[in-house]
């Protein structure tokens, strides 16, 4: 007999344990992926720009919800690339397109992010200079 895939038949875990499982996840997905260390160095870079510039309130939220956007591009590309490996030759041949989309995402979020970072900054900047 077959185990049950019906999302159902899966146990209930505790909120301890799905956070549990959660951060097992963002461990495995940041581990051994050298993307990550550009994509925080970014992050650290900017925050310490943002913290340097005297940005408002507004100015924090957008530039965390780009930085979180592209971490999480980043960590569903992971993924992707995580099953692609344990794929069969036959299925790998027929799933690239699934990984240059995923790494488009990744190039879309950052690309949109640091828009978004220059105009912020530009304007911090122009601010200053305008005084």
């Amino acid at each position: 007999m077959q185990p049950s895939t019906d999302e159902s038949a899966r146990p209930r875990g505790t909120w301890r344990n799905k956070f549990a499982v959660a951060f097992r996840g963002l461990h495995l997905g940041i581990h051994g992926h050298s993307s990550f260390f550009v994509h925080f160095f970014m992050t650290a870079l900017v925050l310490v720009t943002v913290w340097v510039l005297a940005c408002e309130l507004w100015q924090w939220c957008a530039l965390l919800g780009c930085i979180a956007l592209v971490l999480t591009a980043e960590l569903m590309n992971s993924a992707i690339e995580t099953l692609f490996r344990g794929l069969d030759e036959d299925h790998k041949a027929r799933c690239w397109p699934a990984l240059d989309i995923a790494a488009g995402a990744v190039l879309m979020a950052s690309l949109f992010s640091a828009l978004i970072g220059l105009l912020v900054f530009g304007s911090r900047i122009l601010h200053y200079w305008m005084r």
